[in-house]
């Protein structure tokens, strides 16, 4: 059911709403009518969101719903969900339904196929039938649920045998004493709540700790579950990252797949709902269908966060659009005297900027002559306050996996943290690069369109890849050392390693701690830092490589004082600049270059 539920529960949350057209280019929400009414309680039982969500669950399981128009002792519409499995069609003509019969308990009752709003589904054979996705899915859902009979009957008949013990053959016999003497000590010491339980047991005469049981892995349990989840998923068109098949996925691609959700994923069905809606039920209801009709509220979904909006409608606008009483409202404070007047700012003028957050106009023609178009790495980097954050948390979590699994590692295997067993370089600098590489796109992506934009041109992003991929290598190299590097030494900080002494894994973890609360949030501004600066600057070569200039820029009131020395230093894009570096950030300067630095980067082209 996580499929079926899924989609179910994001179409219903959406809400159904009727509008009136009142012309070509205008329509008013109809909040009064009986359909309008009857979407937010269909019934005495059951709201908007109940009934939706039931169709949709009809849909997905029968590929056919129905609902029963009634009308309450008021007059007012009631609209009620029949269960498919109670209705039967009864065929008026060869392509029409006369009426519908219903189970009700022992008996049928026959409703008018005017009364009945039919969502059916698409069946080759027969065009009052469908084809529901659950019967090419029997043979994966009965896998499952064999699996899990299996699983059940293993618990309750299965051996509770974890581990035996084998003797050598070699071995002194053992007197009945001695044996029982071992097996009580055994009991006492590493099972239940004994005083060595979870140690290092040591044993004697060549004795050897054998394991017996079957894991989870050895079975394949999460194999076979990923596996008919992907399968369930493909078969309703529903990404399978979206409900919690999480191999290979992102802060980026998540994002993305939450934005193809309303439109690839659960559009189908809701204009699937909408046509049927709009085409018979606004007319059974006794409304004009040219002049009403429903929709769901789809746009609060694909609307995006509240910057993302506030951008697009000053751009679109001209100019600020929310007086200070609206804003007020928003954050559900009173309002005040004079806030109902639309404030424009000086700096806001008609065919001058379009709104006191922009600081570079785009380059504009004036008689045949193309001004000066300039862009800022700081103002790029300001219309994205997200990177970094996004940046933190992807070094967060993955600091978090590399946790689990190097403690994990030196807890099982050696515990000398210099022996390096333990650390498998390969493995992590082979993920944090590719986490890095793909938040790198889309950080460079987006910044570079803009400044290509603002200098009059466009960012061709597979120019990039191969710079940006050699950029996550070397990041993640250099992350993954210094986390080896602070293991071995606390490592060596920890004195006595025998059985006896404190567990060496907590010490151990307070490097992962620095690294999830500390290091990420460093890092992850100085990554930024370097790829807008980078793409800042990328974009003017393949602009304008012949044409467009760089300049240094201090924003900071107490600068390093080489880079107060090169305050408005300006050389050609393709240059570099006094110091050897081809941006602020470059990570040519070092640690003691970079760090800290809140130097900005202009570049202008004309």
């Amino acid at each position: 059911m996580t499929v079926v539920t899924f989609v179910a529960r994001n179409i219903a949350q959406l809400g159904l709403h009727v509008f009136e057209r009142v012309g070509e280019t205008d329509r008013r929400r109809d909040r009064k009518s009986a359909l309008a009414r009857a979407f937010v309680r269909p019934d005495s039982q059951m709201t908007g969101y109940d009934l939706v969500f039931a169709t949709v669950g009809d849909l997905m399981l029968y590929d056919r719903a129905y609902w029963v128009r009634l009308t309450d002792d008021s007059g007012g519409v009631v609209l009620r969900r029949l269960p498919p499995v109670w209705v039967s069609a009864g065929s008026a003509s060869l392509f029409e339904v006369g009426s519908y019969k219903v189970a009700v308990g022992d008996r049928l009752v026959d409703i008018p196929a005017s009364e009945v709003l039919a969502f059916p589904g698409y069946s080759p054979t027969d065009p009052l039938k469908g084809s529901p996705a659950v019967e090419a899915l029997r043979a994966t859902l009965q896998e499952q649920i064999d699996a899990a009979v299996y699983r059940g009957q293993v618990w309750r008949r299965g051996g509770r045998v974890s581990a035996v013990i084998e003797r050598p053959r070699e071995a002194p016999e053992w007197s009945k004493e001695a044996r029982e003497a071992f097996r009580e000590d055994w009991y006492a010491k590493y099972t239940g709540r004994g005083t060595h339980a979870g140690g290092t047991p040591i044993l004697e005469d060549g004795m050897k700790l054998t394991r017996v049981d079957f894991n989870a892995q050895e079975q394949q349990y999460v194999e076979a579950a990923k596996l008919s989840l992907t399968t369930v998923a493909a078969a309703y068109h529903v990404n399978p990252t979206m409900i919690g098949q999480n191999d290979g996925a992102n802060y980026s691609n998540v994002r993305e797949f939450r934005k193809m959700l309303y439109g690839d994923t659960l559009g189908p069905t809701i204009a699937r709902i909408e046509a049927r809606i709009n085409a018979f039920l606004v007319a059974m209801v006794g409304m004009d269908p040219d002049t009403f009709y429903a929709e769901f509220n789809i746009a609060e979904k694909l609307q995006g966060n509240f910057e993302e909006q506030t951008t697009a409608l000053q751009s679109a606008v001209g100019g600020p659009w929310m007086t200070r009483n609206e804003a007020r409202a928003r954050q559900n404070l009173p309002s005040v005297d004079g806030g109902d007047e639309l404030i424009v700012p000086l700096n806001v003028l008609t065919g001058g900027q379009a709104s006191p957050i922009d600081s570079a106009p785009k380059a504009r023609l004036a008689g045949g002559v193309r001004l000066k178009a300039r862009a800022s790495a700081k103002a790029a980097a300001e219309d994205r306050p997200n990177d970094a954050e996004r940046m933190a948390e992807l070094l967060k979590a993955f600091f978090g996996r590399q946790r689990k699994a190097v403690l994990s590692a030196l807890g099982a295997g050696s515990k000398d943290a210099g022996d390096p067993g333990w650390w498998d370089s390969k493995r992590w600098d082979k993920e944090l690069a590719a986490d890095l590489l793909a938040e790198a796109l889309t950080v460079t992506e987006a910044v570079g369109t803009s400044v290509a934009g603002d200098l009059g041109g466009e960012y061709d992003v597979p120019r990039t890849q191969k710079f940006l991929e050699a950029v996550a290598a070397s990041r993640a190299s250099m992350i993954n050392t210094a986390t080896r590097d602070q293991l071995v030494a606390k490592s060596a900080e920890i004195d006595d390693w025998d059985e006896d002494s404190e567990d060496p894994e907590p010490q151990l973890a307070d490097v992962f701690d620095e690294a999830e609360e500390k290091r990420s949030l460093v890092g992850a501004a100085t990554l930024v830092t370097t790829l807008v600066a980078f793409a800042t600057t990328e974009a003017a070569e393949q602009v304008a490589p012949n044409e467009a200039t760089k300049t240094w820029v201090v924003t900071s009131a107490n600068p390093r004082p080489e880079h107060a020395a090169m305050d408005g230093e300006t050389v050609p894009v393709g240059e570099k600049f006094s110091n050897g570096a081809s941006w602020p950030g470059d990570p040519v300067l070092g640690v003691d270059g970079v760090a800290g630095c809140t130097c900005d980067l202009v570049v202008q082209r004309g």
